[in-house]
């Protein structure tokens, strides 16, 4: 008899996120999305894996259950590693994503592509009731086109271009090619691994 996936709860609630996430931990994981009633949890660490910790421990105390989080800030070169921790909020406390991609393309305004460097950096972090955790990291370099370009993907996607992408946006590519090559993808394979 096949022994069942554990239980394990989102501490996301972008359903965009926890589907992405189920599917790339469907064979290690059964993926839970995160109770209606547990409500969200303010992100104050000055680090992202510390951002990812807070989320993944109160879920975890607020189910009893296994919590799984993650934290993914853009880091710009010409901007000494900005917007970073800050990314979702890089336009103020309740920024859309187009207001954060309206000002990223505005600061870096006359900067030639050569010095537009980036990259994405996301943690993963499972956090288990006993107070153990697994942690894991996904880079993925780049940099920040000169203007939007296609219609997928969230977030700073229609700017950020991967080097290893064909020189085409994130929301450019489909979901696939995206999610092979993507920091979080690439997180959340290295946390697959860890626990297998």
């Amino acid at each position: 008899m096949t022994e069942a996936l554990p239980t394990v709860v989102m501490a996301s609630a972008n359903p965009d996120k926890v589907e992405e996430i189920a599917i790339l931990m469907a064979d290690v994981a059964n993926i839970q999305p995160r109770p209606a009633d547990v409500p969200d949890v303010v992100e104050d660490a000055d680090t992202l894996e510390g951002n990812a910790r807070l989320k993944a421990v109160a879920i975890c105390k607020a189910t009893g259950q296994p919590a799984i989080a993650d934290d993914t800030g853009l880091e710009i070169d010409h901007l000494d590693g900005a917007p970073g921790v800050h990314t979702a909020r890089f336009a103020g406390e309740n920024a859309t994503y187009a207001d954060n991609v309206a000002k990223t393309l505005a600061v870096l305004k006359g900067v030639p592509l050569a010095s537009r460097t980036a990259r994405f950096r996301t943690v993963a972090l499972l956090a288990y009731p006993d107070g153990s955790e697994v942690v894991a990291h996904g880079v993925v370099e780049g940099h920040i086109a000169l203007s939007e370009a296609g219609n997928g993907g969230f977030g700073y996607d229609p700017i950020f271009v991967p080097s290893d992408g064909r020189n085409q946006t994130f929301a450019e590519m489909d979901p696939t090619t995206k999610h092979a090559i993507s920091h979080r993808g690439r997180a959340f394979r290295a946390l697959k691994a860890r626990l297998s």
